[in-house]
């Protein structure tokens, strides 16, 4: 659903009957639903996130509360109008409409479904609405499984009404996240796409190089299928992605129904390419309908939307989850190899390529006051000087943590980067805070915890500057932080 597409058109429809025959009054019951579906415009939530046996849930949003209001802001964020700042315009896949975070593109619908409805005004300007997770760290833990879900119903409109209608649940990784150019490479997975109103679900893996490359962009490693039993844009339909890393080589699972259509091997794609898609802090989640752009026009064989395209018909979203299964913690980098990219936070502030012995640092209390995002007396360290090719990852780190027996403390670390040393810091990255348990004991903080804020874009560095900065963001003790060969940050460059 980014950069890209010029995408080839639907393989055969699959014809599939109903798995579960169903009684006459269950049958009954089913088709006055539809009805009332029909006439009201919204179909019921099936209630809470159902339970997955054998899965852990790790997030999970069902859109409960009041008709007319926005999702949770703790959970999502809202992208308006037609690109990111300084990204690629019309979202780089020649989208038409304005993303608003007006109640009426976006909103609850008091039934347990979030509702993403495009719009069109007299003047022909279409609105739309697409949010994704605060949360960036999705990823399947070292031996184990990710499993991310969503219950929902396509956009309920077909034929020439529907063309130019591209609605989507989809991932990307979270390097993008303040770049905004370094896609396919870090990664999308498409968990669902649809375009003109098909009774049909796209999956695709986006990696590699833009255009070609081994998932041959900009059209991806895709398959479709016809949605089981009801339309796609008729009924509610489940659908589910799998991130299998407790199996050699990976495996990457699409699934509709639990019917799985689609896989990519581990070793499908080079080594290299697979690396720069799995080795970072991991992906966000999207939901969204555009109008119009590459893909439902190239399935088309025309621009869409035309003047035959009807406005209003939502997208219904019943709830969205995130499970895992097997493995260990999600991986952080715990014994990276010495060089250039990966930094150690050394005594007297020094951020240098080789640890030294094990030493302490001290954090002051934040003293009750909130300081998230706000580096409030920082230990800071720099390293300076620094030649290196930007090779299109993500800022990694491990840093050692205590706070003791203290109760609800938090630490934090801001991440800047000056590419060519005139003392302009060109690329600031603030993580999520580490809130460590009130157990005597170091714990470890890594960018799993998500980036909080970004600003700017990376680069090579030319003379350039690294610099650190860790404190406490709340609570009201002080914390220690482990230096030497105890803490590092592995930098994105060559």
């Amino acid at each position: 659903m980014n950069t890209r597409r010029t995408s080839t058109r639907p393989r055969a429809p699959l014809a599939l009957p109903l798995t579960t025959p169903l009684t006459a009054a269950l049958a009954a019951a089913v088709l006055a639903l539809a009805a009332l579906a029909t006439l009201f415009g919204t179909t019921p939530a099936r209630g809470a996130v159902p339970p997955a046996a054998g899965w852990t849930l790790q997030w999970s949003d069902d859109f409960n509360g009041s008709a007319n209001t926005l999702p949770s802001s703790a959970n999502w964020q809202i992208d308006t109008g037609h690109s990111y700042p300084g990204g690629p315009g019309n979202w780089g896949t020649g989208e038409i409409q304005s993303y608003t975070d007006s109640t009426r593109n976006l909103g609850l619908d008091g039934n347990g479904n979030l509702r993403i409805t495009p719009l069109r005004d007299g003047s022909g300007n279409w609105t739309s609405a697409r949010i994704e997770t605060r949360r960036a760290d999705f990823k399947a833990p070292a031996g184990g499984v990710l499993r991310v879900e969503g219950r929902i119903q396509m956009p309920n409109v077909t034929g020439s009404a529907a063309l130019g209608y591209w609605p989507a649940f989809w991932a990307l990784g979270s390097p993008y996240r303040g770049n905004y150019h370094n896609w396919p490479g870090i990664g999308e997975f498409d968990f669902m796409e649809n375009v003109n109103g098909i009774n049909s679900v796209w999956a695709t893996l986006h990696c590699g190089v833009n255009p070609g490359g081994p998932c041959k962009e900009t059209t991806g490693l895709g398959a479709s299928r016809t949605c089981p039993g009801a339309s796609c844009q008729s009924a509610f339909h489940t659908y589910r992605f799998e991130w299998d890393r407790s199996t050699t080589p990976n495996q990457l699972r699409w699934y509709v129904d639990d019917q799985q259509f689609h896989s990519v091997s581990q070793n499908s794609v080079d080594a290299d390419t697979w690396s720069r898609m799995t080795d970072h802090a991991g992906y966000f989640l999207l939901l969204n309908v555009a109008i119009g752009g590459a893909f439902p026009d190239a399935i088309q064989g025309s621009a869409t939307p035309t003047a035959a395209t009807e406005p209003g018909h939502p997208m219904l979203v019943d709830y969205v989850a995130v499970w895992a299964r097997g493995g260990g913690p999600t991986d952080p980098p715990t014994d990276p190899p010495a060089g250039s990219a990966t930094r150690y936070l050394g005594s007297g502030g020094t951020l240098g390529a080789a640890s030294t012995s094990a030493s302490t640092a001290t954090l002051t209390s934040a003293g009750g006051t909130n300081h998230d995002g706000a580096p409030y007396q920082p230990q800071t360290f720099l390293a300076s000087g620094l030649n290196a090719t930007y090779n299109g990852g993500a800022t990694q780190f491990d840093l050692f943590v205590d706070a003791g027996t203290t109760v609800a403390n938090g630490q934090q670390v801001r991440i800047s980067y000056d590419l060519t040393g005139d003392g302009s810091w060109d690329r600031t990255e603030t993580y999520q805070y580490f809130a460590t348990d009130p157990v005597a004991g170091y714990e470890h903080y890594t960018q799993t915890r998500g980036l909080k804020s970004a600003t700017g874009s990376l680069g090579n560095l030319s003379n350039g500057k690294v610099r650190v900065e860790v404190w406490n963001a709340i609570g009201n003790g002080s914390s220690t932080l482990g230096t030497g060969n105890q803490s590092f940050v592995r930098i994105p460059f060559g």
